[in-house]
């Protein structure tokens, strides 16, 4: 079997890059099953539905999204196999551009939108960086110009990657990133991630809703940038 995670910044177009690609791996044959993982609330899984694939929706809640996927990979690829499929399409909310949830055995895809300007690529973090494909849509919404400048920031901050230029609407692109899905790795046991997470929790992480300094404890930034912990 194998697995893809597909992340990215909100509104990029996930969800329709992952539309068009799925239905031209199911005409090459293969068995695609979907894992929409999101905040609170989504209705995805009934647009993944119409594909005759089988769909299945989690919703991380009060946790990180990233977190939630990562917690959860076994029981994805558990769920894809009991379903038959030979490939997992974990779709996650990607969230927090601190946190990564691409194990080192997946294919790695990040959406990004080329609208949300050339600087955009440098804030992302190993969201994008650790990616082995990054998708970028909204492309003809912009000048050529723009394209080729967003273009090289992307590869500034991960130079090994692959990006293909998608429309959600056409569907340009699916083509590709379907073929590059197809000859991805399989997944093994013991997977691990290809990226840190946070460094650690602070009492903010675990429910302190209270905002003075003196009530938090932890490994805490501040606004100087100096690193600190607090606590016993």
């Amino acid at each position: 079997m194998k697995l893809v995670v597909l992340a990215g910044t909100p509104g990029s177009g996930k969800t329709s890059v992952l539309l068009h690609t799925i239905r031209t791996l199911v005409k090459s044959g293969k068995r695609p099953a979907v894992v929409k993982v999101d905040c609170l609330w989504t209705d995805d899984d009934q647009r993944f539905g119409k594909l005759g694939i089988p769909v299945h929706v989690g919703l991380a809640k009060d946790m990180c999204p990233d977190h939630f996927t990562i917690y959860n990979t076994d029981a994805m690829l558990d769920w894809g196999a009991s379903n038959n499929a030979d490939i997992v399409l974990n779709e996650t909310a990607g969230l927090c551009l601190r946190c990564a949830p691409y194990p080192d055995e997946c294919m790695a895809i990040c959406v990004i939108d080329v609208t949300t300007g050339p600087n955009t690529p440098l804030k992302v973090g190993p969201l994008l960086t650790t990616a082995d494909i990054v998708v970028m849509t909204k492309g003809d919404l912009v000048s050529q110009a723009e394209r080729e400048v967003f273009r090289e920031r992307v590869l500034d901050v991960n130079p090994k990657c692959m990006i293909i230029e998608s429309n959600g609407l056409t569907g340009k692109g699916a083509f590709e990133l379907a073929e590059l899905i197809s000859e991805g790795p399989e997944v093994r046991d013991n997977m691990v991630l290809r990226y840190n997470p946070p460094l650690a929790i602070c009492s903010l992480c675990t429910g302190e809703t209270r905002v003075a300094r003196k009530h938090h404890m932890g490994v805490l930034r501040q606004l100087d940038g100096f690193m600190e912990y607090r606590g016993e």
